[in-house]
């Protein structure tokens, strides 16, 4: 039980917009030792099962679909953006390459459209082809009322399209480990971080 409470509390610190914490290190809360159940528990009433629609059209449900025993990549984006969202997605696709066979199945990248009634399933798959996406690199969209739930949970809640982050969230549900990291930066750089993700096992610093 304190485990789970440890998770839920750094899933609600961490996605607290303007905070840039990383957990799971040393001093950190929320990373509990890999495999405990209760961690699970919490990141599905933190997350919730709320639906999203992916490029192909099909329905998802954001937790148990999308993030549940996996390690996610997560940023927002919307596909008539012409200044942040092109370099940011470019480093998207460069973190799909290092993935490798991971990606769709130990692995997801979600790209969450903060424009639902413009990015439209065939609008996102055109948007997606032009970054070369694989399966397991979901073009999210939906009702404006569950993309505006998902992107609060993501700390990525915002009142217009331009105004959405260039945060990338990674996330290992497995072990709670959480990390926000600058999407435009340098892609070597955004694949160190994932990489520490990806490789976290869950023990205590």
């Amino acid at each position: 039980m304190m485990k789970s409470i440890r998770l839920l509390t750094a899933l609600m610190f961490l996605f607290v917009p303007g905070v840039t914490a990383a957990f799971g290190q040393s001093g950190g809360p929320g990373h509990p030792q890999a495999g405990s159940e209760p961690a699970f528990s919490a990141s599905n009433k933190y997350f919730t099962d709320m639906l999203l629609i992916d490029q192909d059209g099909k329905s998802h449900r954001l937790y148990s679909d999308l993030i549940k025993n996996r390690i996610i990549i997560v940023n927002a984006m919307f596909t008539t953006c012409t200044s942040v969202c092109p370099p940011m997605n470019h480093n998207m696709e460069m973190i799909q390459e290092r993935l490798g066979d991971r990606l769709g199945r130990d692995v997801v990248m979600m790209s969450l459209t903060v424009d639902p009634a413009t990015d439209t399933p065939p609008v996102m798959k055109a948007y997606a082809a032009k970054f070369h996406a694989k399966p397991g690199w979901y073009f999210l969209t939906g009702k404006k009322e569950n993309l505006e739930f998902a992107l609060r949970k993501f700390g990525q809640i915002i009142q217009k399209p331009d105004d959405h982050t260039t945060i990338i969230i990674i996330g290992n549900d497995r072990t709670g480990l959480w990390k926000k990291a600058f999407g435009m930066a340098k892609t070597s750089a955004l694949i160190e971080v994932v990489d520490t993700v990806l490789n976290d096992t869950g023990a205590e610093n």
